[in-house]
């Protein structure tokens, strides 16, 4: 699901993937639901290709999300974003080894103000849907 919540820099909010068009792609603000076109120009990030730096590898935004869904059970995090000690102490509850001279406090802010606005628009789908094995056929004895 996160695949097609997308970022663009220099616009506020989050953005659903709609369709594709020439040269361009058609999103929705997630709060709004006003369909734009995002041009090839636009830095777009899709959410499903971001990670946060831990000190072991790096953990997916979606593993990242649904530990904060997880430890907030589905609630919206009610955290001041000019309180530094506890937007660390907010990252350091949910991913215990994430590396905090790589991971900023701008970079915990946006992971905050996009869980909140994911969680307000129902889009609470973090992890990826796993790939259903084909069972292979025994042969007949």
């Amino acid at each position: 699901m996160l695949k097609k919540i997308l970022s663009i820099a220099g616009k506020p909010g989050l953005y659903k993937l709609v369709s594709y068009g020439k040269n361009m792609l058609i999103v929705e603000n997630l709060e709004t639901g006003k369909r734009t076109p995002a041009y090839a120009r636009d830095k777009i990030v899709s959410l499903g290709d971001i990670s946060i730096y831990t000190l072991e590898d790096d953990k997916p935004l979606g593993e990242v999300l649904q530990a904060l869904l997880d430890k907030q059970q589905g609630a919206v995090v009610e955290v001041n974003d000019k309180d530094n000690d506890a937007l660390t102490a907010l990252m350091a509850d949910v991913l215990p080894n994430y590396d905090p001279d790589r991971v900023h406090l701008s970079d915990i802010k946006k992971l905050v103000q996009w869980y909140n606005l994911l969680v307000a628009t129902g889009n609470t789908e973090f992890k990826e849907a796993e790939p259903v094995a084909a069972e292979t056929e025994k042969p007949a004895e």
